[in-house]
């Protein structure tokens, strides 16, 4: 796909993380103009777009992407909308990038990236931390061997707080919190595929919501094709801030990434040695979050092939769905024995 420029990008979804990419189409992409804003919340879109000058806003989905003037559209609802969106907007002929998890059951996963391959349209999903300069850096040396052949990993999320459980699904520590670390270690293994995963998990941070299907605390193995063996934790109630790391050991040598410090400043005093830490995942992936939407319509523009695929996010949908079927059957499971259809 070629296009003119400024290419005209549709953002679909105005809360939280919707407005921030909002933000990036309108002011922080040379070449891109945000055409339009849809949610389906009474008003939404249209206070999203006044205060970003965009012109065009949509209580109906299905509009915006009917739209002619519009070449792709960047998808920001909430997780289990996504997969019926990436279909329904492939249909119409519009580039996508959507926002994790791209599907929460691999039948939806096939349905998105068969939708995309039959228009003829890139699909991106949006795993910011291959944009992250530390988790990229990493990536490329891995790659180049200057660590030997992987043999453990890790990988991290420490979310700040647990600030309204009642309104979070359930499985949603691994749908949608670890499905970052799954992918994560697929990014940093490159060309080994998991084969086997076991997970534990509780609800220790807020066990009275543990009824309702709320697991705040995982702990995840996965054993991969070329031998390595990785874990990936996450928790919903890190009080020092918003916490993402990972480490790679291999037969050379070893790396680590992730920081959460605001700055390099450590202050010394009466009460002791004190860092200011992040609590936001804006603040720690901000480059990050702006570089996958820079590459994804420079892709638009080019009729390159995305970085991040569908492929790779039914991967990391499938470590998920296993660590989710480990939790009910108390074992491991592999990965080919998904039977998610």
């Amino acid at each position: 796909m070629t296009t003119r420029h400024p290419l005209p990008v549709g953002l679909v979804g105005a809360g939280r993380m919707g407005s921030f990419h909002a933000e990036t189409l309108a002011r922080r992409l040379p070449g891109v103009r945000l055409a339009a804003i849809a949610d389906p919340a009474p008003g939404a879109a249209r206070r999203l777009g006044d205060r970003l000058g965009c012109p065009t806003a949509y209580t109906e989905i299905g509009e915006l992407f009917a739209d002619p003037g519009i070449e792709a559209v960047v998808i920001a609802t909430p997780a289990r909308t996504h997969a019926d969106l990436v279909e329904a907007a492939a249909r119409q002929g519009k580039a996508v990038y959507c926002e994790k998890p791209m599907a929460i059951s691999l039948a939806e996963a096939d349905r998105a990236i068969e939708a995309a391959a039959d228009a003829g349209v890139p699909l991106q999903v949006g795993f910011n931390r291959r944009y992250d300069t530390g988790f990229r850096a990493a990536h490329d040396k891995i790659a180049a061997g200057t660590i030997g052949t992987p043999q453990l990993l890790r990988s991290l999320t420490r979310d700040p707080e647990l600030a309204d459980p009642a309104r979070i699904p359930p499985w949603t520590i691994f749908l949608e919190t670890l499905i970052h670390d799954f992918d994560t270690l697929r990014f940093l293994n490159p060309g080994a595929e998991p084969v086997e995963v076991f997970a534990m998990a509780d609800a220790l941070t807020r066990p009275d919501f543990k009824d309702r299907g709320l697991l705040d605390t995982a702990l995840v193995t996965i054993r991969f094709d070329n031998g390595a063996l990785a874990t990936a934790e996450a928790n919903f109630q890190a009080v020092y801030g918003y916490d993402v790391r990972g480490e790679v050991f291999g037969s050379a040598g070893m790396l680590t990434m992730g920081e959460l410090r605001r700055s390099h400043l450590t202050a010394y005093g009466p009460d002791g040695i004190a860092a200011d830490c992040v609590g936001y995942d804006q603040d720690l992936f901000h480059d990050a979050y702006v570089a996958e939407l820079a590459d994804f319509t420079d892709r638009v523009r080019t009729a390159g092939t995305p970085s991040v695929t569908g492929e790779d996010a039914r991967a990391a949908l499938s470590m998920a769905l296993a660590a989710i079927r480990s939790i009910t059957t108390g074992g491991p499971v592999r990965i080919d024995e998904l039977q998610d259809r």
